[in-house]
C-alpha cells in the first residue's frame, strides 16, 4: 500500500479518501484551496493530516489524487515539483492523462481514476462510491494499483485510451444529466395540469425506478415500453396535438426522443419496418 494524498476536498475527493481509509488504505495528507474544507476531510479521516501547500502534501505521499474542478488540475500539477517513483492521479471524466504532462516530464507516473458515479453532495458521495464502476487510465505498476483501488470499493472498472475519455464523458452525461432534465420537462408538463413539483415528483419516482429495475433486470432493447414499443400511431399524434397547443417548445425534443427510440423497438421486434417507416414520417 501506498501512502496516498488528495489535494482537493470537494465531494469526488472526500468520497475516496473516506471509504479508501475505511478499506485500511493510508491516506495520510490532505490539501485544499479552502482550509476549512481540507480540515473537514480530515477530521473524516483517521491520522490524516492537513498541508497548507500542494507541494507539501506531494512531499508526503507516493500516490496522490488531484481531486480539484477539472479546470484546476494542470495549473495545479504544473506548480508541484515531482519526482520518480511519485504516481499522481487526477479524476476528471472528461480529461486524459495528458493535462498531467508536467509531472509525467518530471519522472511521475500519471493515471486517471474516475467514478462513473452521481455525487450531488459529500455524504451521498459517500453513500454512493462503493460498487460503481471506475474508469482508468494509466500504465503499467500504476494501473495494477488503480484496479486494486477499485476492487477495495467492491467496484468495476473499464480501461479506456486516451482518445475514448471525451466520448465516455459524453455518455455519462446523457445517462444522468440529461436524465434529471428529462424529469424537469415531464414535471413541467404535470404543473401545467395543476399538480406541484413536489406532488408531480412523488408520482414520477415509482415509474422511474421501475424503468431502472427494467434496464438492470431484463435490458436494452426488451424494456422498452410505450407507444412507440408499441407502434401506436394514434397515441403519439394525440401526444403532438396536446403538445403543439399546450407545449410547443417541447415539440422538437419529443419528436427526437421518438425517432431515437424507433430502432430500439425494432430490436425488441414488436414493431416492423413498415410501421417504423410510418413513425418516422409522424415523428419528421
Amino acid at each position: 500500500m501506498v501512502r496516498t494524498g488528495f489535494i482537493g476536498a470537494g465531494t469526488t475527493g472526500s468520497a475516496l479518501a473516506v471509504r479508501l481509509s475505511q478499506r485500511g488504505w493510508p491516506v495520510v495528507a490532505v490539501s485544499s484551496r479552502t482550509m476549512s474544507s481540507a480540515q473537514k476531510l480530515a477530521g473524516l479521516v483517521p491520522n490524516c493530516q492537513v498541508c497548507h501547500t500542494a507541494q507539501e502534501l506531494a512531499d508526503s505521499a507516493g500516490l496522490v489524487f488531484i481531486t480539484t474542478p477539472d479546470d484546476a488540475i494542470t495549473q495545479v500539477c504544473d506548480e508541484v515539483q515531482w519526482h520518480e517513483g511519485q504516481s499522481v492521479v487526477h479524476c476528471s471524466g472528461a480529461h486524459s492523462v495528458d493535462i498531467l504532462e508536467s509531472a509525467r516530464i518530471l519522472g511521475a507516473a500519471v493515471g486517471s481514476f474516475h467514478p462513473l458515479q452521481t455525487f450531488a453532495d459529500v455524504n451521498q458521495a459517500i453513500e454512493n462510491l462503493p460498487g460503481s464502476t471506475f474508469a482508468l487510465e494509466a500504465e503499467e505498476p500504476l494501473l495494477s494499483t488503480l484496479k486494486a483501488l477499485t476492487s477495495l470499493l467492491n467496484g468495476n472498472w473499464v480501461e479506456l485510451k486516451p482518445g475514448d475519455k471525451v466520448l465516455y464523458h459524453t455518455a455519462a452525461v446523457f445517462a444522468c444529466n440529461y436524465l434529471v432534465t428529462l424529469v424537469k420537462l415531464a414535471l413541467d408538463l404535470w404543473l401545467d395540469f395543476g399538480i406541484p413539483y413536489r406532488e408531480a415528483t412523488m408520482a414520477l419516482l415509482p415509474l422511474l425506478k421501475g424503468t431502472i429495475k427494467n434496464i438492470d433486470s431484463i435490458g436494452l432493447p426488451d424494456c422498452l415500453t410505450g407507444p412507440i414499443a408499441r407502434g401506436d400511431l394514434g397515441t403519439i399524434e394525440r401526444h403532438l396535438s396536446s403538445l403543439e397547443a399546450r407545449n410547443p417548445s417541447l415539440l422538437t425534443t419529443y419528436k427526437e426522443l421518438g425517432l431515437q427510440t424507433i430502432p430500439i423497438a425494432l430490436a425488441k421486434g414488436k414493431i416492423d419496418e413498415r410501421k417504423a417507416e410510418e413513425l418516422k414520417t409522424l415523428l419528421k
